[in-house]
């Protein structure tokens, strides 16, 4: 109890060393008073194959494991996105497509649009004619109900406000209902047209003389005026003849087998004006160079 202790010799510490770890060891949960240098790791010759296999070890916490499962999601809702746009692009081009086909089977050049109609009646026959043209060439798919619709949109104003409505009503109601838009337009002109068109056209029919005009620009303006002036056969042959000028008249007349129908009187009147035009147009041609072979110094 008395003694003095002096310092430790380094036997006495290597020994007390020694001792505290193999007491370590033989306890198992001691830990070491004293660590003298931390252990050193063994050469890479001396690791098991099945260290040099292994990956190192990699600590996820669960939330970087649901973020990326989340990312991912994300990532295949847009591809699936980008997918039905594709897909929808694709039917949207076929149905172009188709329309265009559709289109160019209607005829899908510019057509005039009929202009507004307010029940005149020296109108209603160069309103019947519009609707018929953009009918034929743009709405040839569309149902005469759908068609009869479009006409009445351009019908406005002055004496056909009433007459509108009742045909309106009578659509609705189904008291009317026409099998054709000829019939349609038919009911229009017999409405609105009547004896004072007839009238109109006969007075412009008699009027209307060729001139200066080629006979294919006369023969149009004739027939135009001609529908629904009340002259057929014979009377309107007689009426054509008054018009056209009267050099191309007399060579029909006098020729061995004189037209008859006015379709002939047509034909055949055009065709003799054409070779005229050109003979003439020949002669002056002729008559330039043998004016600028004159005039040449010999």
């Amino acid at each position: 109890m008395g003694l003095e202790e002096g310092p430790l010799s380094h036997t006495e510490i290597s020994s007390s060393s020694e001792y505290e770890s193999e007491s370590e060891t033989s306890m198992g949960s001691a830990l070491p008073l004293y660590i003298s240098s931390p252990p050193t790791p063994p050469p890479p010759s001396s690791l098991s194959p099945s260290h040099i296999d292994s990956p190192p070890p990699y600590n996820m916490s669960q939330i970087d494991f649901h973020t990326i499962i989340r990312q991912q999601q994300e990532q295949l809702a847009a591809m699936q996105a980008q997918i039905q746009a594709l897909l929808a692009g694709g039917a949207g081009g076929q149905e172009g497509r188709q329309e265009g086909r559709q289109e160019g089977r209607n005829g899908g050049g510019e057509v005039a649009k009929p202009q507004i109609f307010n029940g005149s009646s020296a109108k209603v026959g160069r309103f019947i004619s519009a609707c018929k043209l953009y009918i034929r060439m743009r709405m040839r798919g569309e149902s005469v109900e759908g068609q009869v619709q479009w006409i009445l949109s351009y019908v406005q104003g002055g004496a056909t406000v009433v007459w509108k409505e009742n045909v309106m009503e009578e659509l609705e109601s189904g008291e009317v209902e026409y099998e054709s838009v000829e019939e349609f337009l038919t009911s229009l002109k017999k409405e609105f047209g009547g004896g004072e068109e007839e009238s109109v056209k006969a007075a412009e029919l008699r009027r209307m003389e060729q001139g200066g005009k080629t006979m294919e620009e006369f023969v149009q303006e004739f027939k135009r005026a001609a529908r629904g002036s009340g002259y057929e056969g014979r009377p309107l042959v007689e009426k054509f003849k008054r018009g056209i000028n009267g050099g191309i008249r007399r060579k029909l007349m006098e020729a061995e087998n004189p037209p008859a129908s006015i379709e002939q009187w047509y034909r055949r009147a055009m065709s003799l004006d054409r070779n005229w035009r050109e003979s003439k147009r020949e002669e002056e041609r002729l008559r330039g160079k043998k004016e600028t072979a004159g005039g040449a110094p010999k």
